[in-house]
């Protein structure tokens, strides 16, 4: 027969190791900073990104263009214009500021509209994970439904971003309502209980 306090010791090391057992199968971002907030307005320029371009008065140059693997779009008449990094505000300024340093175009008036940017990717338990056509003001949400949806293992309250902040890959805690941006990796991880 056992005592009280051998008992005790047995419940407590019982205790204590399903809760390190538990603590080891929670997979997945909760661990993760949070994510910072974006927005459409901060949107980064990168490969990949199709833009139509118009000045206004000069049909040489209006056309669309996709940003090449070495981060810029090579227009008529000015060349090669550097575009990763710049939000699309800044690249108008710029190809402005090269037209009149070419001394073609005394006050140009530029437009840069995205037309199509980087795929966002999914991963994890999502009904069909791969690669998908990101379009302005998606959600994590979002993105999970054309994927067809979570599978009956998603934890929908554990899901992780990956995203380029200033060159750098991080990777970050999300909820299904952040908002994603093109090129974001984001993962849906399986529960476990």
């Amino acid at each position: 027969m056992m005592g009280r306090s051998s008992l005790s010791l047995r419940l407590g090391f019982c205790l204590s190791s399903a809760a390190l057992l538990l603590s080891g199968c929670s997979s997945g971002g909760g661990s993760l900073p949070p994510i910072q907030a974006a927005s459409a307005q901060e949107y980064r320029l990168a490969p990949g990104d199709e833009l139509r371009v118009y000045v206004y008065g000069l049909d040489a140059i209006n056309n669309t263009y996709v940003v090449n693997d070495s981060g810029q779009i090579s227009l008529p008449l000015i060349e090669a214009v550097p575009a990763t990094g710049q939000t699309v505000p800044d690249l108008e300024r710029t190809i402005a500021a090269r037209l009149v340093e070419r001394q073609i175009v005394q006050r140009p008036n530029v437009n840069v509209q995205p037309i199509k940017m980087r795929p966002f990717y999914i991963l994890g338990e999502v009904r069909t994970p791969g690669e998908y056509a990101y379009r302005p003001g998606m959600s994590v949400v979002s993105a999970v439904s054309a994927a067809g949806g979570f599978t009956y293992r998603a934890n929908q309250s554990n899901v992780s971003i990956t995203r380029k902040i200033n060159g750098q890959s991080v990777t970050s805690r999300a909820s299904v309502s952040t908002p994603i941006l093109p090129g974001d990796d984001i993962r849906i991880f399986e529960k476990w209980f």
